[in-house]
């Protein structure tokens, strides 16, 4: 009879109970991160609902020549690009991630109806487009439009992108999306209550704002002499 070679079933059997463990704490970890991230967002979120509350009371008392859009809410472009990466690793029918997109969605409306109630107020036009998409898949030119509007983003950093899920169920923006008039042919941008449906590149959205450029320049401007002063 072959004798057993203990040592070596002894050895394997550690070197497999190692593999597991680190495997499992390795899981752990990373869930838990995950978890840290989206409650991170999630905090971030709530704190600007609450402060675009109080960003209003605050500008109802405050003289319109102190009003410009540097004072309002400044975190959305960032936490988008945070929910842009949790929908890409975690899906973007991950319960969590959806919920978030819905806090996310009603910070961006909150957000555009302060913007146009201090428009109002101050008699200075906002310059905002809402943009709805689908990213489940029936929308190629979707993608593209986002780069586009990313660079309008950067090139002007008066202009405010307020972007929408077509389809999430949240009925602020499916009441949105009705007051519009929106249909599902996507993608989809409204500027100055104006529907346009199809893919546009950078120049064709720039010439529906014909005093963005001029308001730009107004802004460098006013920037260079408070430097000169």
């Amino acid at each position: 009879m072959r004798e057993i070679n203990w040592s070596k079933h002894i050895f394997v059997f550690i070197m497999a109970s190692a593999i597991f463990f680190t495997a499992l704490f390795l899981s752990g970890y990373l869930s838990k991160k995950k978890m840290e991230s989206i409650k991170s967002v999630e905090d971030k979120i709530s704190i600007n609902l609450l402060s675009l509350e109080t960003q209003f009371a605050l500008l109802e008392e405050t003289s319109c020549k102190d009003v410009d859009n540097s004072i309002l809410s400044q975190e959305i472009n960032s936490l988008a690009s945070k929910l842009s990466y949790m929908e890409n690793t975690r899906g973007i029918d991950d319960p969590e991630v959806e919920m978030l997109k819905k806090y996310y969605s009603l910070l961006e409306i909150k957000d555009y109806l302060l913007l146009k109630r201090v428009g109002e107020k101050c008699n200075f036009p906002p310059v905002f487009i809402l943009y709805f998409y689908s990213n489940k898949g029936d929308c190629p030119d979707c993608g593209r439009t986002g780069y586009v509007l990313t660079k309008l983003r950067e090139d002007y950093p008066q202009l405010r992108v307020y972007s929408f899920d077509y389809n999430i169920d949240l009925s602020a923006v499916k009441t949105l999306i009705s007051l519009y008039g929106i249909e599902n042919k996507l993608p989809a941008i409204v500027i100055d209550g104006k529907v346009y449906y199809g893919l546009k590149v950078k120049d064709e959205i720039e010439a529906l704002f014909p005093d963005l450029k001029e308001q730009e320049a107004t802004s460098t401007a006013t920037t260079t002499e408070d430097v000169l002063e």
